[in-house]
């Protein structure tokens, strides 16, 4: 009976959402989806219960959306879990927060590496704590070789910052003599910041009723579908993941072009 009931219950998805993510899957899908994943306090204070309490229960939406994604065969996920300006909240929620990388990684690394997921992470790597930085570190080692779905952490992370350190790069390149002022275009900033690896987004979702892009990929998400829902992040599963994937797919997307309807 207690081995009954410690054992993990895996999610089955129902008749309706795998008829969905079939339809899905024969359009094209987004290669690169990034969410703000916001609302966890809001969802904990709508059940009075402590901040932290909602940020672990967004851990396992985390993984449930790692699954989905991974399912559609999106090639990057990149979740924006802690913002450079997120260090001013209170000291005990940023504690908590700081160790949710560690129980994630710990508790779903053999899935990640099973299921063929590259761990990465974009962001102030070195101001993390050690147990941060350790459990990430692990994480991409273990799952280093694998080449299905990008399971990119914004950690740390602010793209004004970002955007700041790769103009101070190209700078250095042209004190040095390695490149000109005319050399600089759209290609070497890109290339300069941490996403430079990774194809850009296609798909913008945030949750919690937020409109706004906080700071986050400002510069990568120049021609990204914006998909914004009003269910917070604890509570958003694979129906909210397919309507957004489903809205994305009837965005008729010209990059400045005016092909299609004729509206630029």
């Amino acid at each position: 009976m207690l081995e009954k009931l410690l054992r993990k219950k895996t999610a089955v998805p129902d008749a309706a959402i795998t008829t969905r993510i079939a339809v899905v899957k024969s359009k094209p899908i987004p290669a690169h989806v990034a969410i703000i994943m916001d609302g966890n306090g809001r969802w904990a204070k709508q059940r009075n219960l402590p901040r932290i309490a909602g940020h672990h229960e967004g851990m396992k939406t985390v993984r449930k959306i790692t699954r989905i994604a991974n399912e559609l065969g999106i090639k990057v996920l990149t979740l924006y879990a802690f913002s450079t300006e997120n260090w001013k909240r209170p000291k005990l929620e940023i504690d908590f927060l700081m160790k949710l990388p560690g129980e994630f990684l710990s508790t779903y690394l053999p899935e990640l590496v099973e299921q063929n997921v590259k761990v990465e992470m974009i962001g102030n790597f070195d101001m993390l704590p050690d147990h941060t930085k350790h459990a990430i570190q692990q994480a991409m080692i273990a799952t280093a070789d694998n080449d299905g779905l990008t399971l990119n952490f914004a950690m740390n992370y602010g793209s004004r910052l970002e955007i700041v350190e790769s103009v101070k790069e190209i700078a250095s390149l042209i004190a040095e003599g390695a490149i000109s002022v005319e050399d600089i275009d759209e290609s070497l900033i890109g290339s300069n910041l941490m996403t430079a690896h990774l194809p850009e987004p296609d798909l913008l979702i945030r949750t919690s009723g937020e409109v706004r892009l906080s700071n986050f990929m400002l510069w990568q998400l120049a021609y990204a579908e914006f998909s914004f829902t009003d269910v917070l992040w604890p509570d958003f599963d694979a129906t909210c993941m397919l309507n957004a994937i489903e809205e994305f797919q009837l965005r008729n997307r010209r990059f400045g072009s005016v092909e299609g309807d004729g509206n630029v």
